[in-house]
């Protein structure tokens, strides 16, 4: 789980206090002994669980978890395969709303099986199938994705019963396919909170039973049952930490002991506790014959529990890996959820994940940082080198990194498509298949969707009234091209890549050479919308070596044959993604990076450029240099960018002049790079590097009225949670700067939240800005999703929203009340200074398309996020704004109308 605005699963809505912190109370003794006694009572395995004895095939040996690909979804929203239990009668169930049960189960999962292997799957991954906590009357959102136990050995009625999970299992089993559960460590559901001020040594203070909560009021399983602390006995058998909300991420002891969204956080030191999960968990194995587990919430629990949960020398109660072994599985696989995002250059969140791997812990974790860096290069236009020195800096930090599961969206963040293009999808798709890790896909991708958590039958919500399971969809098809790119390749899945080129300065090119058992692959992707050039590429393979086309987004490229210093040249399509294998032998010296890619070796003379100043103080530089007249004309290439480069054709003499304009580029920091190509022959200039001299200077500053975050009409009012950052959506002042064609927003706010812990450094927050250009035609004047229009006559030809999951940035074309608009990349760079409240977007030039920025019109507006714009309500809650109505504009506070001089 992760520290997101989504909703149903880990949202907080109540009243907690922090307090100070002291030890836990101590387990008495007796309440240890009377809890290992009782729970040896369900220690052993029943007869209808030993394998063969059911007649189905729920038990099989382990695969290579390196070999496979694995399939998440959400079995509420997945498929309705017996509508008989979808009603439990608890007011749980209200199809088209995504806070109740929709009806999906595992009947509905066992009939689509063979529309998931048809996408190259080998494993699925379910939600939790425990009983759950229907209903939380507290916030008014039910438990249907799996993560409020109840009852940890009990399959939830909602989704079936043990038959019809063992049924999923043999049918899975018996298509050669495997079966990972999710499980849960860390929690229960949400069946109490603090009322009050909570204090550390009175844990009965203050506290409070969940209200309305369905179908029970506490979890119905011992010991899990003994979470009332006023009740002296239940309070010395400590199954609980009793304590308040985490407020604090960055201290430990709230992390590990405090209630993370205030799901009821659970004394994993105590031996009752831990037993009972090792048991509950064997029972799922030994019962239905569950190949894998994927570990929720794995950072709120000490790296040291997985070593009980999985190796624990306990006769009656033995660790699972030792649970498997006695099942035929020598490799079950466990992995966790860590949600940590590294900025580019830091490591700090990959180290943290490194910590819960291991011979003696889990045997993966869930790629994030991966994740992370994938985002931004194809959904969001972040320079391609990013993701380069990420690929890098995973292979040094994980020794096991083959088992690290990746992914490109899950049900905890937002969707690749709701700020990204298709084809940045299927380039994201391409990487994944071809990098080391498991590829695991999430339900929907294949279908192109764009809703966090829609359903992919006809009656669930989100699902537009119509099934999902079309096998000839374009991304079905392509998902499956590119599984069985990997599953026909075991060097995808085996081998290790090295990064050869990146573009350092947005969208472009980025490629990497990967080796395994003697044979070598290239991989090259261009995340730009306009062709590059990709020159001088170090391949480090032999001169002469033949590089087979083996795979590409737009067909299979054609064969290559390496230059004479080991060293390819590309002109790239926009958008383009290739894969090449070398032929067996040509693996060289394998040398460091620079940039290069051809087709047959040149005997010429390559072009020449002359000394280039270090700083570019003028927007416009007169270049030159040196190239045979009789190849016809050269082109100067600035970053890699063919679509913009200049043509000079040489003299007599073989002299050749060009103006270079840099009036696109904004950032003093940035080292740029020019080339001359000379398509005739191939053949490319050595590069030069620079810097340009530019400064930002401030058009607008705008305040705005303080406390003003109350909707249009002034009649919003605030959510109750204590906690809530008052202010936060506040718009306090506006800057706007321009340097070149780029422009910056600096934004003041009247609060900072970090509560749930964002990877973009704040919460409760979704600030949304519209830019309208200068003499450009077209535009769009609805905001979509947030039921409004743009004030007065302005018009938006580009349109930021950002929050603390999500930087995406959209085009008006398509745009309506309920369509966001094209996907544009690059997105905005994003800066946070939490202590003075700012948050800041830099937008550079190839964003903007503008020729000029004065006379352009900016309007900004916040509201929060929550897997799409908070819904306001008539009453406030938690988290939501009330004192409105369906239909009302979802805007808390908004800016007039910003004219940039």
């Amino acid at each position: 789980m992760a520290r997101t605005e989504v909703i149903g699963r880990y949202p907080r809505q109540r009243a907690t206090h922090p307090a100070t912190m002291s030890q836990p109370p101590l387990i008495h003794p007796r309440w240890t002994a009377l809890a290992l006694g009782a729970l040896l009572a369900i220690a052993a395995p029943s007869a209808t669980a030993a394998p063969g004895k059911t007649g189905l095939k729920l038990h099989v040996p382990s695969p290579d978890w390196r070999d496979q690909v694995i399939y998440f979804l959400m079995t509420d929203r997945f498929d309705d395969g017996n509508p008989a239990n979808n009603d439990q009668g608890a007011g749980e169930f209200k199809p088209g709303s995504g806070a109740h049960w929709q009806g999906g189960d595992l009947a509905g999962v066992t009939r689509r099986l063979s529309y998931i292997k048809g996408l190259g799957a080998t494993a699925v991954w379910i939600t939790p199938p425990v009983a759950n906590q229907w209903w939380n009357g507290g916030i008014h959102i039910g438990g249907y994705h799996g993560y409020w136990a109840e009852h940890f050995t009990q399959v939830d009625k909602h989704l079936g019963n043990l038959a019809d999970y063992q049924r999923l299992s043999h049918e899975l089993h018996s298509a050669g396919m495997y079966l990972v559960q999710d499980v849960v460590l860390n929690h229960t559901g949400d069946y109490f909170h603090y009322a009050g001020p909570w204090q550390a040594n009175d844990p009965a203070k203050h506290w409070t039973a969940t209200p309305d909560s369905r179908p029970s009021p506490r979890p119905t399983q011992w010991p899990f049952s003994l979470n009332d602390p006023r009740d002296p006995a239940q309070r010395q058998a400590s199954i609980y930490h009793w304590t308040p909300d985490v407020v604090d991420y960055g201290q430990r002891e709230q992390v590990l002991n405090w209630q993370m969204a205030g799901l009821d956080d659970l004394n994993t030191d105590n031996p009752v506790v831990k037993r009972a999960l090792r048991q509950s968990y064997a029972h799922w194995i030994r019962e239905v014959g569950v190949d894998a587990f994927r570990v929720d919430t794995a950072f709120y629990v000490p790296p040291s529990l997985f070593t009980d949960f999985l190796h624990a020398r306990d006769a009656k109660a033995p660790g699972i890996n030792q649970v498997a072994r006695q099942t035929g599985r020598r490799d079950f696989f466990v992995f966790g959820e860590g949600f940590g995002i590294d900025r580019p250059g830091e490591r700090a969140e990959s180290d943290r994940i490194e910590q819960y791997m291991g011979r003696t812990r889990m045997g993966g974790m869930l790629n994030f940082p991966l994740y992370g860096a994938m985002m931004d290069a194809f959904a969001r236009g972040r320079p391609t080198a990013e993701l380069g020195q990420r690929i890098m800096q995973m292979q040094q930090i994980h020794p096991r990194l083959h088992w690290m599961p990746s992914f490109i969206d899950n049900h905890d963040v937002d969707r690749f498509l709701a700020g990204g293009q298709v084809r940045g999808l299927e380039q994201a798709l391409l990487a994944m298949m071809t990098l080391p890790g498991i590829p695991t896909l999430y339900y929907g991708t294949e279908q192109g969707f764009v809703d966090q958590r829609a359903s992919m039958f006809a009656a669930g919500v989100g699902s537009e009234g119509r099934d999902h399971f079309n096998t000839q969809a374009p991304l079905y098809r392509r998902v499956a091209e590119l599984t069985g790119l990997r599953h026909a390749n075991r060097l995808f899945s085996r081998g290790r890549p090295t990064v050869l080129a990146g573009h350092a300065l947005g969208p472009g090119a980025l490629a990497w050479r990967t080796d395994h058992a003697g044979q070598s692959a290239l991989v090259v992707v261009n995340t730009a919308d306009q062709p590059m050039l990709l020159d001088r590429l170090p391949t480090g393979l032999k001169p002469g070596a033949v590089l087979r086309g083996l795979y590409g987004l737009d067909g299979t490229p054609a064969a290559l044959k390496v230059g004479t210093e080991g060293q390819v040249t590309l002109e790239l399509p926009a958008r383009a993604g290739l894969v090449w294998l070398a032929e067996r032998g040509a693996a060289g010296q394998h040398t460091k990076p620079t940039t290069k890619l051809p087709a047959a070796v040149s005997t010429s003379i390559a072009p020449t450029l002359n000394a280039v100043p270090p700083v570019l103080a003028q927007e416009q530089t007169l270049l030159s240099g040196q190239s045979d007249p009789r190849l016809g004309a050269v082109q100067v290439v600035l970053d890699g960018q063919l679509a913009s480069a200049v043509s000079a054709m040489p003299d007599a003499q073989g002299h050749w002049q060009a103006l270079l304009d840099t009036s696109s580029l904004a950032d003093p920091a940035a080292q740029h790079r020019v080339a001359v190509w000379r398509p005739a022959d191939r053949q490319t200039s050595a590069p030069a590097g620079f810097r340009i001299q530019r400064d930002w200077q401030v058009r607008a500053r705008v305040s705005d009225p303080i406390s003003d975050d109350r909707g249009p009409a002034g009649r919003y009012v605030m959510p109750t949670d204590p906690l809530y950052a008052q202010g936060a959506m506040d718009i306090r002042e506006v800057t706007a700067s321009v340097a070149g064609k780029a422009l910056q927003v600096q934004v003041e706010l009247g609060a900072h939240s970090t509560l749930w812990n964002p990877p973009n450094g704040f919460d409760h927050l979704a600030l949304t800005l519209f830019i309208e250009l200068p003499g450009e035609p077209g535009g769009a004047r609805v905001m979509p999703l947030q039921n409004a229009t743009l004030p007065g006559d302005m018009r938006w030809h580009r349109r930021l929203r950002v929050h603390g999951w999500s930087n995406a940035l959209f085009g008006p074309e398509g745009a309506s009340a309920q369509n966001e608009g094209r996907s544009i990349t690059p997105s905005a760079g994003l800066s946070v200074d939490a202590a003075r409240k700012h948050i800041t977007f830099t937008l550079p030039a190839s964003a903007l398309g503008a020729a000029t920025l004065s006379g352009a019109r900016l309007y900004l507006n916040s509201w929060d996020w929550d897997g799409g714009y908070r819904p306001v309500l008539a009453t406030p809650g938690g988290q939501n704004l009330g004192g409105g109505a369906p239909g009302d504009a979802l805007i808390a506070d908004d800016t007039a109308i910003i004219t940039l001089p």
